[in-house]
């Protein structure tokens, strides 16, 4: 059995699914519950928080009828940011080995200067033998020499503790923690959009999740502290109504595309204050004032992502291609609005089909608990017994003895953790 909690700045999210013996995956459970104790994804009251995870995870517990005791946490908070390390080791002339790779690695653990980030994820996204790059597996190759290019995922350290302790004061064990770009993407993008080159695009409730895909692997990675909250607030703050009320109009009328809005519609808006969901209570506005405020917030996160994803130097790797997807990904018109603002070609998408995935839980603001499960999946031949315990050599030293351990077993990626 297989769980997955999405701690996000809106809702908790908890999936279960079971693996059969090649590796394949069916849902078995869901449960969710609003957020409380988070802002952009960071943990800002601890007891709330706990409050919200033990309901989600409870809700699935009843529909799986067993206890959930693992799980994989998506990380979003901590402003989650890519780094990258080279190394290079002499192999005189002979076979490349295993041992050699975790040479080159055990190298960079002199790079580890930021004691106050975590790394969760060390991928490597290009191998050199004898200065040719682009070698996929280097093993058993003869070579001089062995250049390896490892792309560093790492979140504030002490956002990850908080997030990590909450989760443990529900008794649950955390299998892994996992950047909820790197999750969304799993679960939208096809396999030629990974390999081919893609940027994925995750607006959640309180944070945009930014990822470039390419080469088969996870490029880059970046998370951006505005989101669909912001445009409810907007709506708040602009049409004089409650957030709740906001929350509501934008869901049932919001638009990023105003030239396309009738301007004799109107939106009943209630007044701060009235009985909530009585007619009548309220004044009325045009929707295309509505859509003013919806749209130009929606542009400045899009002109925002698009802004680091040019300054991370790796837009060549998503070729033109964007996937959108999140909650707020669901706002009519704003494909065209992002593909006029990215200028790439943009497609919205919900994660991909999962046997077993019910239609409540299978939207785009479901995508990173989706990726979650997929993630688990590949990782399913490198069993964890828990956290890793000690740290003595700093997060970077950890990540690398960690991966020289994963080597043994596959050649895709690996994810250190921390126990708080």
């Amino acid at each position: 059995m297989i769980a997955a909690l999405d701690i996000g700045t809106t809702k908790v999210a908890c999936l279960v699914a079971r693996r059969d013996a090649v590796g394949r995956l069916s849902v078995i459970g869901s449960g969710q519950d609003a957020a409380a104790g988070m802002c952009a994804g960071r943990v800002v009251d601890m007891e709330e928080a706990e409050g919200a995870i033990r309901t989600a995870v409870h809700r699935a517990e009843r529909m799986v009828g067993e206890t959930v005791r693992s799980v994989f946490v998506g990380a979003a908070g901590g402003m989650p940011c890519s780094s990258f390390a080279d190394a290079e080791v002499d192999i005189g002339g002979r076979e490349i080995e295993e041992g050699d790779i975790q040479r080159a690695f055990d190298r960079l653990q002199a790079s580890d200067e930021s004691r106050d980030r975590d790394i969760v994820h060390a991928v490597p996204i290009d191998y050199a033998v004898d200065g040719s790059p682009g070698i996929k597996d280097p093993r058993c190759m003869f070579a001089n020499s062995l250049q390896v290019r490892l792309h560093l995922v790492s979140v504030a350290h002490g956002s990850l503790r908080n997030l990590l302790a909450c989760v443990s004061r529900c008794d649950l064990q955390v299998a892994a923690p996992v950047a909820a770009a790197y999750a969304s993407g799993l679960a939208c993008l096809i396999s030629d959009e990974i390999d081919l080159g893609t940027t994925c695009i995750d607006i959640g409730g309180g944070t945009t999740k930014l990822a470039i895909f390419g080469r088969g692997n996870l490029a880059w990675t970046e998370t951006l502290p505005i989101g669909g909250d912001h445009v409810t607030n907007d709506i708040a703050q602009g049409l004089s109504t409650s957030v709740a009320s906001a929350e509501r109009i934008k869901r049932l009328h919001g638009s990023a595309a105003a030239e396309s809005i009738d301007g004799g519609e109107n939106v009943e808006v209630p007044e701060i204050g009235s009985a909530e969901g009585c007619s009548g209570s309220g004044r009325h506005v045009p929707r295309a004032m509505l859509s003013h405020i919806v749209g130009a917030r929606l542009e400045e996160i899009l002109e925002l992502a698009r802004a680091r994803i040019e300054a991370s130097g790796l837009d060549k790797w998503s070729g033109n291609r964007v996937v959108i997807s999140g909650g707020a990904s669901q706002t009519y018109g704003l494909g065209e609005l992002a593909g006029r603002i990215l200028d790439k070609q943009v497609r919205l998408a919900r994660p991909l089909s999962l046997p077993g995935l019910a239609q409540a839980v299978s939207g785009p603001e479901f995508a990173t608990c989706a990726g979650l499960l997929l993630y688990a999946a590949r990782r399913h031949a490198e069993p964890w017994a828990g956290p890793a315990r000690g740290n003595a050599a700093g997060p970077l030293a950890n990540t690398l003895t960690r991966f020289g351990q994963w080597l043994k077993g596959n050649f895709w990626e690996h994810t250190v953790q921390r126990t708080p």
